[in-house]
């Protein structure tokens, strides 16, 4: 069994895979793919990004995504603190604190960075947690309420293939008004 897929995704990749053995497979991928810690590109990847989302889920298993993406004019949407760390601002928002409560009672979480104009992606799971203390932060985002840290768990790029080439989009309701 591999450490890196659960029971449901091994067989997943044998019902719908190429008919390779689905654990060779995955132990191949796993070595090839998966990262415990984040190198510097990867890091100077993430930091350069604008905006990534975040899925968490309550404690019954009930999923939630958001997006994340810069709060303050030329302040960065996350920082890397270290191999296994990052960290990035909590901003007022609708005020139903989805991902917060989330948090506070199922600490695993997985964010997507997208880089549409490349076609590149990566994934970050790991174990978050809410800082209230903004003192080192603070000139970096100081209209930030809380910080959200993330323990990392994997780190792995995606697959590229499918991700569209956008270079603006403007999204609007069925009046036709920019939403």
């Amino acid at each position: 069994m591999s450490v890196h897929f659960h029971k449901g995704e091994l067989e997943a990749q044998q019902q719908f895979g190429d008919g390779s053995d689905p654990d060779a497979r995955a132990e191949t991928l796993a070595q090839r793919l998966f990262k415990s810690a984040i190198d510097d590109e990867t890091a100077y990847f993430i930091e350069g990004q604008s905006f990534f989302f975040i899925a968490s889920a309550d404690a019954q298993g009930n999923c939630d995504c958001s997006f994340k993406g810069i709060g303050e004019q030329g302040s960065p949407c996350l920082q890397v603190l270290d191999s296994k760390t990052v960290v990035f601002p909590d901003y007022s928002g609708n005020g139903l604190f989805n991902t917060l409560g989330n948090i506070l009672v199922n600490p695993n979480v997985g964010l997507l960075f997208v880089d549409f104009s490349n076609a590149l992606r990566i994934r970050l799971n790991g174990r978050a947690e809410v800082i209230e203390d903004m003192s080192e932060h603070q000139t970096t985002w100081p209209k930030a309420k809380r910080l959200i840290k993330i323990k990392v768990a994997t780190i792995y790029p995606n697959c590229s293939r499918n991700i569209p080439k956008l270079e603006k989009s403007i999204a609007t309701n069925k009046g036709g008004e920019q939403w």
